[in-house]
């Protein structure tokens, strides 16, 4: 039976191999990281804006907001 750390050795050495020998796929990775930053940074910054610090000034009142917010009842329209 092999030792624990030449099986993890031999799994980052397969894929490493394997990224190294790539192609085709180095582009779509780079496809993959360019879709997840307009993702993450550029919807992020315009359709989700940082509502609680523009609203309320200090950290008290964001946390009165937001237990509010979460306790506040069901509108009976909603049920």
């Amino acid at each position: 039976m092999a030792e624990k750390g030449n099986i993890a050795k031999r799994i980052l050495r397969f894929y490493a191999d394997g990224f190294r020998n790539m192609t085709v796929g180095r582009t779509l990775w780079a496809i993959i990281i360019v879709k997840l930053v307009v993702i993450f940074a550029v919807l992020k910054v315009f359709f989700f804006p940082d509502i609680l610090s523009t609203r309320y000034d200090n950290d008290a009142e964001r946390a009165a907001a937001v237990r509010s917010a979460l306790s506040a009842p069901e509108p009976a329209d909603k049920r």
